[in-house]
């Protein structure tokens, strides 16, 4: 009923101007062939990697991947140990790459409507901070969530997640924070849930009230605090609707010492948190994160050797947010930095009406490429593994190792993993698998 619901929205068409195919039943095993070049990431346990190991990855040329009740059975090069199937069990990769499918460890994929007007106030030289300061920005967004249906919002949400799923993400984590009321930030996180029930997608949600404070509590902080930990998170932990918490710990938003109070708030009832930090001012975010003892912290773009040393021999995975410095305009996070200081590095996208209108985690690889001086082969990990340790999922998802689920990536006819964060502009993704499940793009190919 799930697949037959999510092709019956037409959504992909309506974002790629053509009609999606219908997508035939999988067979419960089935062996992926001639596939050029397969990038599996990592091929035991690891959760994540770090330093060199993030550049040098396995790489299994002429390969083949046996997938069977959803989950990878083995692969390895042709002639060497594939399982003997029917050619109706056999899927012709000929020319093409596999790899995992992305991860998106930080969107705020539901939202009520976009901010173009905003977006030309900047190109007119408003800052960020001063759109915010004019009501704009996160704020802005919290009024027209109050306006909107459920039955709306869940509807614009579902044309966004199948833009996703076409351009390769098979997990993505969906935030709250534009409702900053108890009515509003339950309804965000209702249609979060609804996104994870009503498409292939892998959905975690995150409950984050604590993204800005209302103007109608701008004299009495503390008391849209207590709204957020006394009222709203028993609520949301009652109705099952988060998997994490989060605080926006940054410059004109939450302390430090307001945001150890929500997330401790958060991890007394069950709550693991993530942290926005050091998106605008080095604000103590991320020693914050790490003290607390979050399974991220997400941003970074103003941080330095005292924050990196706060990470190294951490728990704390940092994720860096490409696409916002790209977007604002601002200084990109400092990456290279934190691979070489031995960090997991993580990649997400952010997607958000305010500071990064879009979901393709192909273009946060070129922006890690061309900008943050990564190989693509530490995107590729960072966008993948590393980002999946992030939502506690990397035991399940991120990788292409025999025992995890079969979520993966087919790409047009390559040479090699250059090519994604190189063809910046073009969606080279052929075709999506989540589950043992073909959720877009033909099931076979030439």
């Amino acid at each position: 009923m799930k697949d037959c619901l999510f092709w019956s929205l037409s959504s992909v068409g309506i974002i790629f101007g053509h009609k999606p195919p219908i997508m035939p039943e999988s067979p419960s095993e089935f062996l992926l062939t001639d596939i050029h070049r397969c990038y599996p990431v990592a091929l035991g346990n690891e959760l994540f990697l770090t330093g060199n190991a993030m550049a040098e990855i396995p790489v299994l040329e002429n390969a083949w991947i046996h997938i069977q009740n959803g989950k990878i059975v083995a692969l390895g090069k042709t002639g060497e140990g594939e399982p003997e199937l029917t050619d109706n069990q056999l899927i012709s990769c000929k020319g093409r790459l596999v790899l995992p499918g992305f991860v998106d460890s930080h969107t705020h994929l539901v939202f009520p409507r976009t901010r173009e007007q905003e977006y030309v106030d900047r190109i007119k030289g408003l800052t960020y901070e001063e759109i915010a300061e004019r009501g704009g920005g996160i704020l802005n967004s919290a009024r027209a969530t109050a306006h909107i249906s459920e039955e709306q919002l869940l509807n614009d949400t579902l044309i966004r997640a199948h833009e996703i799923l076409a351009l390769g993400t098979t997990t993505v984590e969906i935030k709250s924070g534009y409702g900053l009321s108890f009515e509003s930030e339950m309804k965000l996180l209702r249609v979060a849930r609804q996104i994870g029930e009503r498409t292939p997608l892998r959905v975690r949600t995150t409950f984050l009230g604590a993204h800005a404070i209302p103007r109608a509590y701008a004299s009495d902080r503390k008391a849209y605090i207590k709204l957020v930990t006394d009222e709203m998170l028993p609520a949301v932990v009652a109705e099952g609707l988060a998997d994490h918490i989060d605080v926006f710990c940054d410059k004109g938003f939450f302390t430090p010492e307001e945001t150890l109070e929500i997330l401790s708030a958060g991890e007394k009832m069950g709550l693991p948190g993530k942290i926005h930090a050091n998106e605008l001012a080095n604000s103590g975010g991320i020693q914050t994160g790490v003290q607390a003892g979050c399974w991220s912290v997400d941003h970074l773009e103003q941080m330095g050797d005292a924050e990196i040393d706060a990470l190294r021999g951490s728990q704390t995975v940092p994720c860096v947010l490409p696409t916002v410095a790209f977007f604002l305009g601002i200084p990109y996070a400092p990456a290279r930095a934190m691979i070489n200081a031995g960090l997991p590095l993580a990649l997400a996208t952010d997607y958000n009406p305010g500071s990064s209108p879009g979901g393709s985690m192909p273009f946060v690889m070129s922006l890690a490429c061309n900008q943050l001086r990564m190989l693509p082969e530490e995107a590729l990990v960072a966008s993948t593994l590393n980002a999946a340790y992030a939502l506690r999922m990397s035991d399940t998802v991120g990788s292409l190792a025999p025992g995890k689920m079969a979520d993966l990536i087919v790409t047009k006819p390559l040479e090699s993993l250059a090519a994604l964060p190189y063809y910046y502009a073009t969606n080279l993704v052929e075709r999506v698998m989540i589950g043992g499940k073909w959720v877009f793009g033909p099931s076979n190919a030439a």
